[in-house]
Protein backbone atom coordinates (compact mmCIF):
# COMPACT_ATOMS: atom_id res chain seq x y z
CA UNK A 1 0.00 0.00 0.00
CA UNK A 2 1.06 3.72 -0.62
CA UNK A 3 1.29 5.95 2.20
CA UNK A 4 -1.39 8.04 0.84
CA UNK A 5 -3.46 4.57 1.24
CA UNK A 6 -1.62 4.14 4.77
CA UNK A 7 -3.43 7.08 6.18
CA UNK A 8 -6.81 7.03 4.64
CA UNK A 9 -6.99 4.10 7.18
CA UNK A 10 -9.03 5.18 10.23
CA UNK A 11 -6.63 2.75 12.71
CA UNK A 12 -3.37 5.06 11.57
CA UNK A 13 -4.23 7.69 14.07
CA UNK A 14 -4.53 6.09 17.39
CA UNK A 15 -5.85 7.91 20.06
CA UNK A 16 -8.06 10.32 17.86
CA UNK A 17 -9.89 7.10 16.81
CA UNK A 18 -12.00 9.08 13.56
CA UNK A 19 -14.50 7.24 12.33
CA UNK A 20 -13.85 8.12 8.81
CA UNK A 21 -10.76 9.77 7.23
CA UNK A 22 -11.36 11.99 4.17
CA UNK A 23 -9.04 13.30 1.32
CA UNK A 24 -8.06 16.35 -0.16
CA UNK A 25 -5.48 16.42 -2.74
CA UNK A 26 -3.64 19.89 -4.18
CA UNK A 27 -0.88 20.21 -6.56
CA UNK A 28 1.60 19.94 -3.19
CA UNK A 29 -0.12 18.25 -0.29
CA UNK A 30 -2.37 15.66 0.94
CA UNK A 31 -4.37 16.76 3.72
CA UNK A 32 -6.49 14.35 5.45
CA UNK A 33 -9.36 15.26 7.14
CA UNK A 34 -10.83 13.42 10.27
CA UNK A 35 -13.63 14.64 12.42
CA UNK A 36 -12.15 16.98 14.66
CA UNK A 37 -8.60 17.14 13.23
CA UNK A 38 -6.50 17.90 9.93
CA UNK A 39 -2.77 16.17 9.26
CA UNK A 40 -1.03 18.04 6.22
CA UNK A 41 1.84 15.49 4.00
CA UNK A 42 3.48 17.26 1.60
CA UNK A 43 3.92 15.66 -1.65
CA UNK A 44 7.58 14.76 -3.13
CA UNK A 45 7.48 17.05 -5.59
CA UNK A 46 9.68 19.71 -7.23
CA UNK A 47 7.77 22.05 -9.42
CA UNK A 48 10.69 24.43 -10.43
CA UNK A 49 9.35 27.15 -7.00
CA UNK A 50 9.87 24.59 -4.53
CA UNK A 51 11.11 20.96 -3.79
CA UNK A 52 10.08 18.82 -1.43
CA UNK A 53 11.87 16.03 -2.72
CA UNK A 54 13.55 14.81 0.49
CA UNK A 55 11.82 14.35 4.40
CA UNK A 56 14.66 16.73 5.76
CA UNK A 57 13.24 19.29 2.71
CA UNK A 58 9.18 18.38 3.76
CA UNK A 59 10.05 18.47 7.21
CA UNK A 60 11.88 22.26 6.97
CA UNK A 61 8.76 23.12 5.30
CA UNK A 62 6.43 21.37 8.26
CA UNK A 63 7.80 23.70 10.69
CA UNK A 64 8.02 26.86 8.86
CA UNK A 65 3.83 26.65 7.95
CA UNK A 66 2.95 26.14 11.65
CA UNK A 67 5.21 28.93 12.60
CA UNK A 68 4.38 31.32 9.61
CA UNK A 69 0.34 30.75 9.94
CA UNK A 70 0.47 31.40 13.68
CA UNK A 71 -0.04 34.95 12.34
CA UNK A 72 -3.48 34.48 11.37
CA UNK A 73 -4.35 31.21 12.81
CA UNK A 74 -2.99 31.04 16.06
CA UNK A 75 -5.20 28.03 17.78
CA UNK A 76 -5.51 26.31 15.12
CA UNK A 77 -1.84 24.90 13.69
CA UNK A 78 -1.04 22.43 16.67
CA UNK A 79 2.34 21.10 15.73
CA UNK A 80 4.32 18.76 13.78
CA UNK A 81 3.99 15.31 14.03
CA UNK A 82 6.00 12.24 12.70
CA UNK A 83 4.71 9.58 10.42
CA UNK A 84 6.06 6.35 11.45
CA UNK A 85 6.28 3.08 9.60
CA UNK A 86 4.63 0.89 11.91
CA UNK A 87 5.23 -3.15 12.15
CA UNK A 88 3.04 -4.40 9.57
CA UNK A 89 5.18 -1.40 7.61
CA UNK A 90 2.31 0.79 7.00
CA UNK A 91 2.53 4.11 7.56
CA UNK A 92 0.71 5.68 11.12
CA UNK A 93 0.41 8.70 13.22
CA UNK A 94 1.30 6.46 15.93
CA UNK A 95 3.66 4.24 17.60
CA UNK A 96 7.40 4.06 17.97
CA UNK A 97 8.12 2.89 14.17
CA UNK A 98 11.06 4.60 12.04
CA UNK A 99 10.21 8.09 11.13
CA UNK A 100 9.52 8.28 7.08
CA UNK A 101 7.56 11.63 6.58
CA UNK A 102 6.34 14.72 8.55
CA UNK A 103 2.69 15.65 8.86
CA UNK A 104 1.34 19.26 10.30
CA UNK A 105 -1.16 18.59 12.68
CA UNK A 106 -3.92 20.97 12.46
CA UNK A 107 -7.33 21.64 14.44
CA UNK A 108 -10.38 21.49 11.58
CA UNK A 109 -12.69 23.81 11.57
CA UNK A 110 -16.41 23.15 9.93
CA UNK A 111 -16.31 23.98 6.47
CA UNK A 112 -19.74 25.58 7.03
CA UNK A 113 -17.52 28.77 8.60
CA UNK A 114 -15.21 28.86 5.39
CA UNK A 115 -15.77 31.92 3.39
CA UNK A 116 -16.26 29.63 -0.39
CA UNK A 117 -19.05 27.72 1.98
CA UNK A 118 -20.47 30.73 2.90
CA UNK A 119 -20.46 32.33 -0.23
CA UNK A 120 -22.19 29.30 -2.30
CA UNK A 121 -24.78 29.41 0.63
CA UNK A 122 -25.40 32.96 0.28
CA UNK A 123 -24.38 33.75 3.33
CA UNK A 124 -21.34 36.09 3.19
CA UNK A 125 -22.36 38.93 3.73
CA UNK A 126 -20.46 42.87 3.29
CA UNK A 127 -20.10 43.20 6.83
CA UNK A 128 -17.93 39.87 6.97
CA UNK A 129 -16.10 41.33 3.98
CA UNK A 130 -15.51 44.49 6.28
CA UNK A 131 -14.10 42.32 8.93
CA UNK A 132 -11.72 40.44 6.60
CA UNK A 133 -10.20 43.56 5.31
CA UNK A 134 -10.04 44.97 8.77
CA UNK A 135 -7.67 41.98 9.90
CA UNK A 136 -5.65 42.09 6.75
CA UNK A 137 -5.12 45.58 7.39
CA UNK A 138 -3.91 45.24 11.04
CA UNK A 139 -1.79 42.28 9.82
CA UNK A 140 -0.11 44.26 7.21
CA UNK A 141 0.12 46.93 9.50
CA UNK A 142 2.39 44.54 11.69
CA UNK A 143 3.90 42.83 9.05
CA UNK A 144 7.92 42.53 8.19
CA UNK A 145 8.89 45.62 6.24
CA UNK A 146 13.00 45.84 5.22
CA UNK A 147 15.54 45.97 2.86
CA UNK A 148 15.02 42.27 2.41
CA UNK A 149 11.40 42.07 1.85
CA UNK A 150 11.68 45.51 -0.55
CA UNK A 151 13.71 43.76 -2.58
CA UNK A 152 11.11 41.65 -3.38
CA UNK A 153 9.04 44.35 -4.93
CA UNK A 154 11.35 45.86 -7.40
CA UNK A 155 10.21 45.76 -10.75
CA UNK A 156 12.83 43.07 -11.80
CA UNK A 157 11.80 40.85 -8.33
CA UNK A 158 7.83 41.02 -10.36
CA UNK A 159 8.82 40.97 -13.35
CA UNK A 160 10.89 37.26 -12.81
CA UNK A 161 7.90 36.12 -11.56
CA UNK A 162 5.50 37.46 -14.00
CA UNK A 163 8.35 35.97 -16.73
CA UNK A 164 8.07 32.18 -14.64
CA UNK A 165 4.83 32.29 -14.48
CA UNK A 166 4.75 32.14 -18.60
CA UNK A 167 7.57 29.83 -18.75
CA UNK A 168 5.86 27.09 -16.77
CA UNK A 169 2.67 27.50 -18.91
CA UNK A 170 4.58 27.51 -22.25
CA UNK A 171 2.90 25.00 -24.36
CA UNK A 172 0.23 24.00 -21.86
CA UNK A 173 -2.16 27.90 -21.56
CA UNK A 174 -2.83 27.42 -25.37
CA UNK A 175 -5.14 23.96 -24.30
CA UNK A 176 -6.94 26.46 -22.20
CA UNK A 177 -7.38 30.08 -23.49
CA UNK A 178 -5.67 29.49 -27.22
CA UNK A 179 -6.59 33.06 -28.40
CA UNK A 180 -6.35 34.84 -25.65
CA UNK A 181 -2.74 34.04 -24.95
CA UNK A 182 -0.65 36.08 -26.58
CA UNK A 183 -3.23 39.07 -25.20
CA UNK A 184 -3.08 37.83 -21.80
CA UNK A 185 1.02 37.83 -21.90
CA UNK A 186 1.45 40.95 -23.99
CA UNK A 187 -0.90 43.10 -21.33
CA UNK A 188 1.27 41.91 -17.94
CA UNK A 189 4.77 42.59 -20.04
CA UNK A 190 3.88 46.17 -21.10
CA UNK A 191 2.35 46.84 -17.59
CA UNK A 192 5.18 45.78 -16.10
CA UNK A 193 7.15 48.01 -18.57
CA UNK A 194 5.83 51.15 -18.23
CA UNK A 195 4.81 51.05 -14.72
CA UNK A 196 8.33 50.54 -13.15
CA UNK A 197 7.79 53.79 -11.08
CA UNK A 198 4.67 52.78 -9.40
CA UNK A 199 6.33 49.67 -8.21
CA UNK A 200 9.65 51.26 -7.14
CA UNK A 201 7.50 54.12 -5.04
CA UNK A 202 5.60 51.24 -3.78
CA UNK A 203 8.69 49.14 -2.10
CA UNK A 204 10.52 53.14 -0.93
CA UNK A 205 6.94 53.77 0.83
CA UNK A 206 7.42 50.29 2.91
CA UNK A 207 4.13 48.44 1.39
CA UNK A 208 5.87 45.22 0.76
CA UNK A 209 5.54 42.83 3.22
CA UNK A 210 6.30 39.47 4.49
CA UNK A 211 2.62 38.71 3.78
CA UNK A 212 -0.13 35.69 3.47
CA UNK A 213 1.01 34.67 -0.48
CA UNK A 214 -1.98 32.73 -0.97
CA UNK A 215 -5.51 34.33 0.08
CA UNK A 216 -8.00 32.78 -0.96
CA UNK A 217 -11.88 32.28 -0.14
CA UNK A 218 -10.98 28.30 0.75
CA UNK A 219 -8.37 29.75 3.31
CA UNK A 220 -10.46 32.18 5.10
CA UNK A 221 -12.83 31.41 8.23
CA UNK A 222 -15.29 33.29 10.10
CA UNK A 223 -16.47 31.34 13.11
CA UNK A 224 -18.91 33.10 15.98
CA UNK A 225 -21.02 34.64 13.48
CA UNK A 226 -18.91 37.78 13.69
CA UNK A 227 -17.85 37.93 17.11
CA UNK A 228 -14.22 36.28 16.80
CA UNK A 229 -11.68 37.42 14.49
CA UNK A 230 -11.29 35.79 10.92
CA UNK A 231 -8.88 33.10 11.34
CA UNK A 232 -7.14 32.56 7.67
CA UNK A 233 -5.25 30.07 7.11
CA UNK A 234 -2.54 28.44 4.68
CA UNK A 235 0.08 31.14 3.80
CA UNK A 236 3.12 30.24 1.40
CA UNK A 237 6.08 28.71 3.39
CA UNK A 238 7.88 27.22 0.88
CA UNK A 239 9.60 30.46 -0.85
CA UNK A 240 9.64 33.88 0.91
CA UNK A 241 9.30 35.55 -3.11
CA UNK A 242 5.97 34.33 -3.14
CA UNK A 243 4.89 35.59 0.54
CA UNK A 244 7.23 38.78 0.64
CA UNK A 245 5.52 41.13 -1.73
CA UNK A 246 3.19 44.27 -2.19
CA UNK A 247 0.04 44.18 0.44
CA UNK A 248 -1.91 45.05 -2.60
CA UNK A 249 -0.52 41.43 -4.43
CA UNK A 250 -1.68 39.79 -1.40
CA UNK A 251 -5.10 41.55 -0.72
CA UNK A 252 -5.90 41.06 -5.12
CA UNK A 253 -5.61 37.57 -4.38
CA UNK A 254 -8.92 37.35 -2.82
CA UNK A 255 -10.62 40.31 -4.73
CA UNK A 256 -9.71 38.43 -7.79
CA UNK A 257 -11.21 34.86 -6.15
CA UNK A 258 -14.17 36.69 -5.44
CA UNK A 259 -14.65 37.95 -8.61
CA UNK A 260 -14.04 34.80 -10.06
CA UNK A 261 -17.11 33.11 -7.54
CA UNK A 262 -19.35 35.89 -9.58
CA UNK A 263 -19.33 38.75 -6.70
CA UNK A 264 -17.59 41.88 -8.28
CA UNK A 265 -19.49 44.00 -5.96
CA UNK A 266 -17.62 41.98 -2.64
CA UNK A 267 -14.29 42.06 -4.46
CA UNK A 268 -14.55 45.87 -4.98
CA UNK A 269 -16.03 46.35 -1.42
CA UNK A 270 -12.81 44.83 -0.13
CA UNK A 271 -10.67 46.54 -1.91
CA UNK A 272 -12.69 49.71 -0.82
CA UNK A 273 -12.57 48.86 3.00
CA UNK A 274 -8.61 47.42 3.27
CA UNK A 275 -7.45 50.70 1.46
CA UNK A 276 -9.59 52.81 3.78
CA UNK A 277 -8.10 50.60 7.35
CA UNK A 278 -4.79 51.08 5.90
CA UNK A 279 -4.70 54.48 4.09
CA UNK A 280 -3.51 52.96 1.11
CA UNK A 281 -5.36 54.33 -1.83
CA UNK A 282 -2.44 53.95 -4.22
CA UNK A 283 -3.21 50.08 -4.29
CA UNK A 284 -5.67 50.97 -6.66
CA UNK A 285 -2.72 52.07 -9.26
CA UNK A 286 -1.68 48.65 -9.31
CA UNK A 287 -4.56 46.41 -8.07
CA UNK A 288 -5.94 45.39 -11.99
CA UNK A 289 -2.59 44.26 -12.66
CA UNK A 290 -1.79 42.28 -9.31
CA UNK A 291 -5.22 40.50 -9.69
CA UNK A 292 -4.22 39.35 -13.29
CA UNK A 293 -0.87 38.23 -12.37
CA UNK A 294 -2.93 36.35 -9.05
CA UNK A 295 -5.81 34.91 -11.71
CA UNK A 296 -2.37 33.34 -13.40
CA UNK A 297 -0.81 32.19 -10.70
CA UNK A 298 -3.90 30.45 -9.80
CA UNK A 299 -4.44 28.79 -13.53
CA UNK A 300 -0.52 27.47 -13.71
CA UNK A 301 -1.46 25.38 -10.71
CA UNK A 302 -4.46 24.44 -11.60
CA UNK A 303 -3.12 23.42 -14.50
CA UNK A 304 -0.67 21.40 -13.10
CA UNK A 305 -2.96 19.55 -11.23
CA UNK A 306 -4.92 18.83 -13.74
CA UNK A 307 -1.79 16.79 -16.00
CA UNK A 308 -0.65 14.96 -12.91
CA UNK A 309 -1.02 11.85 -12.95
CA UNK A 310 -0.95 10.69 -9.13
CA UNK A 311 -4.74 12.32 -8.53
CA UNK A 312 -8.14 11.11 -9.35
CA UNK A 313 -9.84 11.78 -12.43
CA UNK A 314 -12.66 13.94 -10.78
CA UNK A 315 -9.54 15.92 -9.04
CA UNK A 316 -8.16 16.91 -12.82
CA UNK A 317 -11.21 17.14 -14.19
CA UNK A 318 -12.05 20.12 -12.07
CA UNK A 319 -8.69 21.23 -12.25
CA UNK A 320 -9.02 21.71 -15.81
CA UNK A 321 -11.93 23.95 -15.53
CA UNK A 322 -10.33 25.69 -13.25
CA UNK A 323 -7.35 26.44 -14.90
CA UNK A 324 -9.59 27.95 -18.10
CA UNK A 325 -11.84 30.20 -15.50
CA UNK A 326 -8.66 31.85 -14.40
CA UNK A 327 -6.58 32.15 -17.70
CA UNK A 328 -10.08 34.16 -18.92
CA UNK A 329 -9.82 35.92 -15.41
CA UNK A 330 -6.40 36.95 -15.82
CA UNK A 331 -7.41 38.78 -19.12
CA UNK A 332 -10.35 40.43 -17.57
CA UNK A 333 -8.40 42.46 -15.07
CA UNK A 334 -7.56 44.77 -17.24
CA UNK A 335 -11.38 45.60 -17.74
CA UNK A 336 -13.17 48.36 -16.30
CA UNK A 337 -15.39 48.19 -13.41
CA UNK A 338 -19.24 47.41 -13.97
CA UNK A 339 -19.84 50.48 -12.34
CA UNK A 340 -20.16 54.04 -13.90
CA UNK A 341 -17.51 55.79 -12.07
CA UNK A 342 -18.18 58.87 -10.69
CA UNK A 343 -17.34 61.10 -7.95
CA UNK A 344 -19.77 61.64 -4.98
CA UNK A 345 -18.55 64.08 -2.19
CA UNK A 346 -20.44 64.21 0.80
CA UNK A 347 -20.24 67.00 3.21
CA UNK A 348 -21.86 69.15 6.03
CA UNK A 349 -21.55 70.66 9.48
CA UNK A 350 -19.68 68.60 12.16
CA UNK A 351 -22.14 65.83 12.95
CA UNK A 352 -24.95 66.66 10.70
CA UNK A 353 -24.68 62.50 9.71
CA UNK A 354 -22.27 63.18 6.63
CA UNK A 355 -20.01 60.19 7.81
CA UNK A 356 -23.15 57.59 7.95
CA UNK A 357 -24.33 58.59 4.64
CA UNK A 358 -20.95 58.45 2.99
CA UNK A 359 -20.45 54.80 4.62
CA UNK A 360 -24.01 53.68 3.19
CA UNK A 361 -23.21 55.39 0.10
CA UNK A 362 -19.55 53.51 0.03
CA UNK A 363 -21.11 49.92 0.75
CA UNK A 364 -23.78 50.84 -1.98
CA UNK A 365 -21.45 51.23 -4.66
CA UNK A 366 -18.82 49.14 -3.69
CA UNK A 367 -16.75 52.56 -3.57
CA UNK A 368 -13.71 53.84 -1.26
CA UNK A 369 -14.75 56.43 1.25
CA UNK A 370 -11.87 58.85 1.47
CA UNK A 371 -12.21 60.90 4.58
CA UNK A 372 -10.41 64.33 5.87
CA UNK A 373 -10.12 62.91 9.26
CA UNK A 374 -8.50 59.89 8.48
CA UNK A 375 -6.27 61.57 5.84
CA UNK A 376 -5.79 64.29 8.35
CA UNK A 377 -4.28 61.87 10.98
CA UNK A 378 -2.10 59.78 8.53
CA UNK A 379 -0.61 63.15 7.44
CA UNK A 380 -0.03 63.66 11.32
CA UNK A 381 1.42 60.14 11.72
CA UNK A 382 -1.75 59.28 14.26
CA UNK A 383 -3.68 56.46 14.42
CA UNK A 384 -6.92 57.05 13.14
CA UNK A 385 -8.65 56.67 16.53
CA UNK A 386 -6.15 59.20 18.61
CA UNK A 387 -7.79 62.49 19.34
CA UNK A 388 -6.73 65.78 17.71
CA UNK A 389 -8.51 68.07 20.16
CA UNK A 390 -7.30 71.48 19.34
CA UNK A 391 -8.76 75.47 19.08
CA UNK A 392 -11.10 75.50 16.29
CA UNK A 393 -8.47 76.45 12.83
CA UNK A 394 -5.60 75.96 14.67
CA UNK A 395 -2.76 73.21 14.79
CA UNK A 396 -3.59 70.45 12.59
CA UNK A 397 -6.76 72.56 11.72
CA UNK A 398 -5.20 75.54 11.27
CA UNK A 399 -6.20 76.67 7.32
CA UNK A 400 -2.84 75.71 5.89
CA UNK A 401 -2.83 72.63 6.84
CA UNK A 402 -6.51 72.11 5.80
CA UNK A 403 -5.56 73.08 2.50
CA UNK A 404 -3.40 70.21 2.20
CA UNK A 405 -5.65 67.96 3.89
CA UNK A 406 -7.94 67.99 1.24
CA UNK A 407 -5.24 68.16 -1.88
CA UNK A 408 -4.61 64.64 -0.25
CA UNK A 409 -7.43 63.89 0.05
CA UNK A 410 -8.31 65.01 -3.89
CA UNK A 411 -4.86 63.07 -5.07
CA UNK A 412 -6.55 59.77 -3.05
CA UNK A 413 -9.45 59.90 -4.90
CA UNK A 414 -7.91 60.73 -8.05
CA UNK A 415 -5.38 57.46 -8.19
CA UNK A 416 -9.17 55.43 -7.44
CA UNK A 417 -10.68 56.90 -10.43
CA UNK A 418 -7.51 56.09 -12.83
CA UNK A 419 -8.33 52.57 -12.01
CA UNK A 420 -12.24 53.61 -13.55
CA UNK A 421 -13.70 53.23 -10.27
CA UNK A 422 -16.17 55.64 -8.43
CA UNK A 423 -15.48 56.78 -5.04
CA UNK A 424 -16.98 59.01 -2.56
CA UNK A 425 -15.50 62.02 -0.41
CA UNK A 426 -16.09 62.64 3.34
CA UNK A 427 -14.96 66.03 4.52
CA UNK A 428 -17.41 68.72 5.77
CA UNK A 429 -16.51 70.79 2.62
CA UNK A 430 -17.31 73.64 4.59
CA UNK A 431 -15.96 75.93 1.67
CA UNK A 432 -16.53 76.76 -2.04
CA UNK A 433 -13.89 76.42 -2.71
CA UNK A 434 -13.29 72.92 -1.40
CA UNK A 435 -16.58 71.90 -3.41
CA UNK A 436 -14.76 73.63 -6.69
CA UNK A 437 -12.13 71.26 -6.15
CA UNK A 438 -13.82 67.96 -5.88
CA UNK A 439 -16.19 68.76 -8.88
CA UNK A 440 -12.65 69.51 -10.90
CA UNK A 441 -11.68 66.18 -10.22
CA UNK A 442 -14.42 64.61 -11.93
CA UNK A 443 -14.46 67.12 -14.18
CA UNK A 444 -11.00 66.02 -15.31
CA UNK A 445 -11.66 62.42 -15.14
CA UNK A 446 -14.86 62.90 -17.31
CA UNK A 447 -17.09 61.19 -15.11
CA UNK A 448 -19.99 62.58 -13.09
CA UNK A 449 -20.29 64.64 -9.81
CA UNK A 450 -22.47 64.77 -6.73
CA UNK A 451 -22.80 66.91 -4.00
CA UNK A 452 -24.66 65.56 -1.10
CA UNK A 453 -25.14 68.38 1.64
CA UNK A 454 -26.46 66.96 5.02
CA UNK A 455 -28.63 68.75 7.20
CA UNK A 456 -29.89 68.92 10.19
CA UNK A 457 -30.63 71.67 13.31
CA UNK A 458 -27.73 72.82 14.82
CA UNK A 459 -29.67 71.35 18.23
CA UNK A 460 -29.34 67.85 16.75
CA UNK A 461 -25.71 68.31 16.26
CA UNK A 462 -25.41 69.59 19.74
CA UNK A 463 -26.54 66.41 21.11
CA UNK A 464 -24.76 63.91 18.66
CA UNK A 465 -21.49 65.84 19.51
CA UNK A 466 -22.50 65.16 23.38
CA UNK A 467 -23.05 61.47 22.88
CA UNK A 468 -19.68 60.94 20.52
CA UNK A 469 -17.15 62.43 23.26
CA UNK A 470 -18.35 59.66 25.26
CA UNK A 471 -16.79 57.38 22.84
CA UNK A 472 -13.89 56.99 20.90
CA UNK A 473 -14.21 57.62 17.58
CA UNK A 474 -12.33 58.95 14.08
CA UNK A 475 -14.13 62.69 14.13
CA UNK A 476 -12.34 65.03 16.30
CA UNK A 477 -16.04 67.69 16.49
CA UNK A 478 -16.81 68.32 19.54
CA UNK A 479 -19.82 70.59 21.15
CA UNK A 480 -16.89 73.28 22.05
CA UNK A 481 -15.74 73.86 18.17
CA UNK A 482 -19.04 73.63 16.80
CA UNK A 483 -20.46 77.41 16.84
CA UNK A 484 -17.11 78.64 15.36
CA UNK A 485 -17.12 76.00 12.60
CA UNK A 486 -20.90 76.24 11.50
CA UNK A 487 -20.48 80.48 11.35
CA UNK A 488 -17.64 79.85 9.15
CA UNK A 489 -19.81 76.96 7.04
CA UNK A 490 -20.45 78.87 3.08
CA UNK A 491 -24.02 78.27 2.12
CA UNK A 492 -23.84 76.06 -1.45
CA UNK A 493 -24.83 78.55 -4.27
CA UNK A 494 -22.04 77.74 -6.65
CA UNK A 495 -23.45 73.96 -8.02
CA UNK A 496 -26.30 73.52 -10.20
CA UNK A 497 -29.52 71.43 -8.74
CA UNK A 498 -28.69 69.00 -10.85
CA UNK A 499 -25.15 68.45 -8.91
CA UNK A 500 -26.39 69.70 -5.41
CA UNK A 501 -28.52 67.19 -3.16
CA UNK A 502 -29.69 67.71 0.05
CA UNK A 503 -30.54 65.31 2.97
CA UNK A 504 -32.26 65.56 6.09
CA UNK A 505 -30.70 63.19 8.15
CA UNK A 506 -33.06 62.64 10.95
CA UNK A 507 -35.41 61.35 8.55
CA UNK A 508 -35.01 57.67 8.24
CA UNK A 509 -31.65 55.85 6.64
CA UNK A 510 -34.13 54.35 4.14
CA UNK A 511 -36.06 57.55 2.79
CA UNK A 512 -32.39 59.00 2.21
CA UNK A 513 -31.10 55.80 0.51
CA UNK A 514 -34.05 55.88 -1.91
CA UNK A 515 -32.86 58.91 -2.83
CA UNK A 516 -29.21 58.41 -3.16
CA UNK A 517 -29.84 55.72 -5.28
CA UNK A 518 -32.23 57.89 -7.88
CA UNK A 519 -29.18 60.28 -8.05
CA UNK A 520 -25.85 57.62 -8.08
CA UNK A 521 -25.12 54.73 -9.68
CA UNK A 522 -25.28 51.90 -7.44
CA UNK A 523 -25.47 47.90 -7.48
CA UNK A 524 -29.03 47.15 -8.81
CA UNK A 525 -30.65 45.21 -6.17
CA UNK A 526 -30.47 41.50 -6.80
CA UNK A 527 -27.74 42.05 -9.51
CA UNK A 528 -26.13 39.36 -7.47
CA UNK A 529 -28.75 37.31 -7.09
Amino acid sequence: MTLKADLLRPEAYGALRPTRVELVETHVSQVFLLERDVFKIKRPVDLGFLDFTTPERRHAACLAEVTLNARLAPDVYRGVVPVRRDEAGRGSLQGAGPVVDWAVHMRRIPDEHRADVLLARGHLSGAAIDQVARRLARFHADARSDSATASFGSPEAIARNVEENFAQTRGVIEAYAPDEAPEIVRWQTEFLRTNRALFEQRAAAGRVRDGHGDLRLEHVYLEGGGAREPTIIDCIEFNDRFRFADVCADVAFLSMDLEAHGRVDLAERLLARYSRESNDFDLYSLVDFYEAYRAFVRAKVAAMLAADPGVGDDTRQRAWAEARRHFLLALAADRRSLLTPAVVAVGGLIASGKSTIAELLGNEMSAPVVDADRTRKSMVGVDAHHPLHEAAWSGSYDPSFTDRVYAEVMRRAGVVLASGRPVVLDASFRSAAFRRAARELAVAHGVPFRFVECRTEPDVCRRRLAERELTRGVSDGRVAIFDAFRAGFEPVTELSAVEHLVLDTTRPVEENLTLLRAQVATWPAGFFG
